[in-house]
């Protein structure tokens, strides 16, 4: 018989039980083993001429490409442009998307109410008595140590100089104890 022809001592594939393929055999007829070998034999025939067939029209299939300048980068792309598509084009990518841009949204709303609450806090400290008063004793001091300057300035001359007068009532204070 042809190679690949289903024999009687066959070894039974994966999970078939090896007694039913036995047991199968006996009770077919041998005119009915003889008709079961003719039709494998010619449906393996029949794909070895479609694996024929196939591979002559992948070869034909090459030789177009090559005519036309299609190389294996561009069919790439082609293909991966087409499957991004597919994927845009699923509703649950739409869906994600969607829920993406309103969590967007949201979050963008929330860091602005943030900046707001940090600015109006930041004002209601600024308008507050406590801090109305911190920066007149600043003024104040201001002028008792600049004396002729300009009023204004940033706030770290103002320190510097209150730090400066500081440190020269101390000496003073230290220059009468010492002559007295």
């Amino acid at each position: 018989s042809p190679p690949g022809l289903l024999r009687s001592d066959s070894i039974p594939e994966v999970g078939e039980d090896a007694a039913a393929t036995v047991g199968m055999a006996e009770t077919l007829s041998e005119e009915e083993q003889d008709e079961l070998r003719k039709e494998l034999a010619k449906v393996e025939e029949e794909i070895q001429t479609l694996s024929q067939v196939l591979a002559a029209k992948e070869k034909h299939l090459a030789e177009i490409k090559r005519k036309l300048g299609i190389n294996s980068l561009q069919e790439l792309k082609q293909n991966i442009t087409k499957s991004w598509q597919d994927v845009t084009a699923t509703t649950a990518y739409k869906k994600t998307s969607e829920t993406l841009s309103q969590a967007s949204q949201k979050a963008s709303a929330a860091f602005s109410s943030v900046g707001s609450v940090i600015t109006k806090k930041f004002e209601d400290v600024r308008n507050s008595p406590t801090f109305k008063s911190f920066e007149e004793k600043v003024e104040n001091l201001k002028s008792k140590v600049g004396g002729g300057k300009p009023a204004g300035g940033d706030f770290g001359e103002v320190l510097n100089s209150a730090a400066n007068a500081s440190a020269t009532e101390t000496i003073a204070e230290q220059t009468q104890e010492e002559t007295q």
